[in-house]
């Protein structure tokens, strides 16, 4: 089944939106991983949450897992204030990569090798256009797993 067919509608935000937008969407609409368009609306990252989880934690913490232990709920406030005022594209990891894309015609086997090689559960699918790329949707994994069932006769 082509990627245009597996496709469906996903949640995003773009880098210019604030940091605290993201982790509601992420939160409220219990996703996967973060979807980040760019000002054109072309994929920007695909963050898995715990990545995203990562970038709330203190490095003191990260440093010496013992004083997560120790630190209790009193100290989360210091977490999420480190939001404050920034833009999903300055609270994102450093290292970020391009998320996972196919274009429209591509097989479950192209999709699930780019999933795969990510390591973030779910692909975008982009049909482009010149030099500009516009999202049809996303193949996440859960519906590449619901596919893979109802074709290998398991559903």
């Amino acid at each position: 089944m082509p990627a245009r067919d597996l496709a469906e509608p996903y949640p995003h935000v773009s880098t210019d939106a604030p940091a605290v937008d993201a982790i509601r969407l992420l939160a409220e609409q219990n996703l996967p991983a973060l979807l980040v368009l760019d000002a054109d609306g072309s994929p920007y990252a695909a963050v898995p949450g715990s990545q995203l989880i990562r970038q709330l934690v203190p490095e003191y913490v990260m440093e010496d897992p013992l004083l997560a232990a120790v630190i209790d709920d009193r100290h989360t406030e210091e977490m999420t204030r480190a939001l404050a005022g920034k833009t999903v594209a300055e609270w994102l990891p450093r290292r970020i990569f391009k998320p996972p894309y196919v274009g429209p015609d591509a097989g479950t086997m192209q999709i699930a090798a780019a999933m795969a090689r990510a390591h973030v559960p779910l692909v975008a699918v982009v049909e482009h256009d010149g030099d500009t790329g516009r999202l049809l949707g996303v193949v996440s994994a859960a519906a590449l797993m619901r596919h893979l069932l109802v074709v290998g006769g398991q559903a």
